[in-house]
């Protein structure tokens, strides 16, 4: 993993495309805390100056946050998704719903004429981990099972300009559901996802369609009454 270069800029560049790696492969998934500093100049083996340098980059351009006393924390996997982040951070929630459930929609529709066996099996599969998650009450591990359960239905529909464009958004749904999700989950709160895989499983369109359309602005109705508490 050791990096060098003629030029300091040279290997600025270099740190700042593996660094983008780790976050866009997912090696660092969003939300979690990058290695400090020490720990990437021993992997890296530059200078740490290189390193804040090119933690630094990466922060101005959307896809890290760098947080005093805390550590640095990924925030987006690219930096579209990170001009989103910051456009729409404080955008009304159901306009967010509202986009989320024409794009989810379209997926559907998409992944239910498209998808691939693995793909409907990794979709029962993801499934199971969100229901098992719910069933646990465990809400930051809910919430990231019912993102990933919805990224795998955008990625079945086989269109990539819809995939990109719902991952460049990601951090703007995550952070929407888990205020919807609010601090615990709530029976009244849970909405089956069985229907829309089993809609893909048969290819129906319509009805997947139909029942991933739905979702966003349900879970945005079910937790209105909690924001206005």
């Amino acid at each position: 993993m050791s990096l060098t270069a003629p030029r300091r800029s040279a290997l600025a560049d270099q740190v700042i495309g593996q660094l983008r790696h780790e976050i866009t492969s997912g090696t660092w998934p969003i939300g979690s805390r990058i290695p400090t500093e020490p720990e990437l100049v021993e992997q890296l083996g530059v200078a740490r100056n290189t390193v804040r340098e090119a933690i630094r980059a990466l922060a101005h351009n959307g896809l890290l946050d760098i947080r005093q006393g805390s550590g640095t924390y990924v925030i987006a996997t690219s930096e579209l998704a990170g001009v989103m982040h910051r456009r729409f951070a404080d955008a009304a929630p159901r306009d967010v719903a509202e986009v989320r459930s024409t794009l989810e929609a379209a997926a559907g529709r998409l992944a239910a004429l498209r998808r691939t066996p693995g793909e409907l099996r990794q979709l029962e599969a993801l499934l199971a981990r969100r229901d098992a998650a719910w069933a646990a009450g465990d809400v930051e591990r809910f919430v990231a099972a019912d993102t990933t359960f919805h990224m795998a239905v955008v990625k079945a529909s086989h269109n990539e300009v819809l995939t990109a464009l719902y991952a460049d958004l990601g951090t703007v749904v995550r952070e929407a559901l888990r205020q919807d999700v609010g601090d615990e989950l709530r029976p009244d709160g849970h909405v089956d996802h069985g229907r829309l895989v089993a809609a893909i499983r048969a290819g129906d369109a319509d009805a997947a369609a139909a029942e991933a359309g739905s979702y966003a602005l349900t879970c945005r109705a079910a937790a209105a009454p909690r924001a206005t508490a």
